[in-house]
């Protein structure tokens, strides 16, 4: 590159000073003789002009002009000439510089991997880091992330016909679902498909159909979903895998599942007459679960009274007779039965009261 500027400098020079012959100017220093009257020959190098005056410090520098002069004299005229007007090479000279930085010089984040080009071709894959490539156009690099989990989503496009699924039991179900996953090889990636956001969309179009092909209805939008879901992701890495296509699937989430529009309402009131009577069901069970309770309690308090009245029978007979008429006569009017008549029997609570209100009236002065 020194080289290069070098030439160019001598070329712009001897183009600047060689105005008046082929020779150059007349009257001019060095080439022919010592007081330059003679033609200066045009393989010499050009002479050096330097100002009237002498000295050379930095106070002598007036202007621009003179320290360019000034550099190139310094220089062995292998500057432009301050007054030869051609300081588009510093520009060119600037401009190279960065174009060297900016296309040479790549910074690849931590969670990101590089695909370097030459002249269109793959060459190779750098890591995070700094990294250095030829200069462009010779070799490009993009730039993929290789960390970042992308999300598709498939049947919220608003068109019905794009959702619909049939079912192994020949029923249409309307699915949205969403494709989570990642780029696993960038140079497959970006070399092998052309629109991946496109291909993942139909290949997942295409393996859900397959799978809920083999489904039952109720399956498909009841406890057999994460099932589903699998399966789907599976198909699908198999495909992509057979494409070579560089991209991992992380999951499927399966976020719809309903029947057509046109059916919905009638199934819903299907559904909600399917819980009502699981419901009723549950209701039986758990009726049914504790009146079992309650008989295996009573056969448990029989099985211990047996055993007593086994041990003494007529005291056992005796105390379930009382125990039995106490619950049966609590709430109703007794009578004593004793010979030779009948007499009713007077609640004890009701003859206390009229006698506390005979004595109180007999206390009462009159």
């Amino acid at each position: 590159m020194r080289a290069f500027f070098g030439w160019g400098a001598r070329l712009s020079a001897m183009w600047n000073e060689n105005k008046g012959g082929p020779w150059g100017p007349s009257g001019g220093d060095g080439g022919g003789d010592g007081e330059g009257k003679g033609p200066r020959s045009p393989w010499g190098q050009p002479p050096r002009r330097r100002r009237p005056g002498g000295g050379g410090g930095p106070a002598n520098i007036a202007s621009l002009e003179d320290f360019l002069k000034k550099s190139r004299d310094r220089f062995g005229g292998r500057l432009p000439p301050a007054d030869g007007r051609p300081y588009w090479l510093y520009g060119l000279g600037v401009f190279l510089l960065l174009w060297l930085l900016f296309t040479s010089f790549h910074q690849v984040g931590a969670q990101e991997q590089g695909v370097v080009t030459l002249f269109g071709s793959y060459s190779r894959t750098v890591g995070p880091g700094i990294n250095l490539t030829l200069p462009a156009p010779i070799e490009r690099m993009e730039k993929v992330d290789v960390g970042q989990v992308r999300k598709t989503d498939i049947g919220t496009s608003g068109r019905p016909d794009d959702n619909l699924v049939l079912t192994e039991d020949q029923n249409l179900i309307d699915l949205a679902y969403s494709v989570r996953w990642k780029i696993r090889d960038p140079q497959l990636y970006l070399f092998t498909l052309d629109n991946p956001q496109n291909t993942i969309s139909e290949v997942a179009q295409s393996a859900m159909r397959a799978v809920v092909a083999n489904v039952r209805f109720n399956d498909a939008i009841g406890a057999g979903r994460d099932d589903v879901a699998n399966r789907v992701a599976l198909a699908m890495q198999q495909i992509l895998d057979r494409y070579g296509a560089g991209i991992h699937i992380e999951g499927i989430t399966i976020n719809q599942t309903d029947p057509p529009a046109e059916v919905n309402e009638a199934f819903k009131r299907v559904t909600a007459a399917q819980q009502d009577f699981q419901s009723d069901v549950n209701n039986a069970r758990a009726y049914a679960q504790q009146v079992t309770a309650h008989a295996q309690g009573d056969a448990a308090a029989f099985d211990q009274i047996y055993a007593q009245y086994k041990l003494a029978p007529d005291v056992t007979r005796r105390r379930l007779y009382y125990e039995t008429m106490e619950k049966v006569l609590s709430k109703v009017d007794k009578t004593v039965v004793e010979a030779p008549g009948v007499t009713p029997y007077l609640p004890l609570p009701e003859v206390n009261k009229r006698a506390q209100q005979g004595e109180a009236q007999e206390a009462a002065p009159r």
